[in-house]
């Protein structure tokens, strides 16, 4: 049995490395930019820290922000029309998961047209062609959109939000940059954080891993318990650029074996009260552990093992609420306490919220089986 895996084909970390898109544009013979943001990046000054180097080695950019922090099959096929106005031939996104997702959703339909809809892009797609080039620089340390085949967006309408996998999204360059993330807000730091060990915990013990989503998950997940509190709450420049590393490993690993029901919870939640991402499943980690530790608490043990936890004599039951704390430890840490009442969630909406659930994308991949009472219960217990 063949493993598939598929990466980016280059990407650059470090303090700085931003410097390097000039060079990679020009060597491509990419002639003008539709550069992706959303607009507290821009009113931040974030994106004009890339946007200076494109002006400084005379490349011709347009661009484009109108983008909501859930970004929206609007702000999609409005950025087709403007990259079509443009002119441009190669697409740099900078910013957290909504610029980057924005403009995969971009860059998948300039070049399949049929797909203008947006909505036939949900879920596994088969899309022909190779999107427009995309360079992605991120600004958060969580979402991992830059070495991922999956991009999200919502259907407000229908109150979903749409997970689009497709290898054909992927960036062609990754830069990774400490110093666009340092300008990160605390509590953005924080849910992105979170967002980034929802991902590798959930990859770690999705029905999909293998041997080399193992090691890059155990990887982020020691490296985010190590430098996240440091990286949030004392702006430390080391644990700012581990925790870029982090998410991006942990992108690397889950991008291609998938994720669980922390996810397709948080999603209803984004979809339906516009909650951050990383909040949301900041809120859901603890409780949905706690429900899948009931079959994979051997992989919780190694968890805790690689965490130099003592773990080897401890009961299921002991490995399970011994995890479960440390989350929700590390949660605490960082200033995210909320709960699904305090975003919005309503007990009469969770029935809806499970049926939602039990249509994510990512509800196969989750170890354990789960019914439609199952996630009103998980809804209930993180209420």
């Amino acid at each position: 049995m063949s493993t598939k895996f598929v990466l980016n084909e280059t990407s650059y970390f470090g303090k700085g490395s931003r410097e390097e898109l000039a060079g990679e544009i020009k060597k491509r013979n990419f002639n003008k930019v539709f550069l992706v943001s959303d607009k507290a990046l821009v009113e931040a000054g974030v994106t004009a820290k890339v946007e200076e180097i494109l002006s400084k080695e005379g490349i011709a950019y347009d661009l484009y922000d109108d983008i909501k922090p859930n970004p929206t099959i609007k702000n999609v096929t409005d950025g087709v029309e403007a990259c079509k106005k443009s002119g441009a031939d190669v697409i740099v996104a900078v910013g957290g998961g909504s610029s980057m997702d924005t403009a995969k959703g971009i860059s998948i339909v300039m070049t399949n047209p049929d797909r203008a809809d947006i909505k036939s892009l949900n879920g596994l797609s088969n899309t022909v062609n190779r999107g427009m080039p995309v360079i992605a620089l991120p600004t958060t340390a969580g979402t991992a959109a830059e070495v991922t085949i999956n991009y999200v967006i919502t259907d407000e309408e229908a109150e979903v939000k749409m997970v689009c996998v497709d290898p054909n999204d992927i960036p062609i360059i990754a830069i990774v940059d400490s110093e666009l993330m340092a300008s990160m807000p605390k509590g953005l730091a924080a849910a992105t954080g979170m967002d980034a060990l929802t991902h590798a915990v959930e990859g770690y013990i999705t029905k999909g891993h293998n041997e080399m989503s193992d090691m890059f998950h155990m990887k982020a997940i020691k490296l985010i318990f190590k430098y996240l509190a440091a990286a949030v709450n004392d702006k430390d420049d080391e644990a700012i650029e581990m925790m870029g590393m982090a998410q991006y490993i942990a992108g690397m690993g889950f991008s291609n074996v998938g994720l669980g029901i922390v996810h397709s919870m948080a999603h209803q939640l984004g979809a339906v009260y516009d909650t951050p991402h990383g909040i949301a499943n900041a809120i859901l980690l603890p409780t949905v552990m706690r429900f899948n530790g009931e079959v994979c608490y051997e992989r919780f043990r190694d968890i805790l093992t690689e965490l130099n936890v003592p773990a080897e004599n401890l009961s299921k039951e002991e490995v399970i609420e011994t995890f479960v704390k440390m989350i929700k430890e590390l949660s605490e840490k960082v200033g995210i306490t909320q709960t699904v009442s305090e975003v919005g969630g309503r007990k009469e909406d969770f029935e809806m919220l499970a049926e939602k659930a039990m249509e994510d994308p990512c509800k196969p991949g989750n170890p354990r089986e789960v019914t439609k009472q199952d996630f009103i219960d998980l809804f209930e217990k993180a209420y």
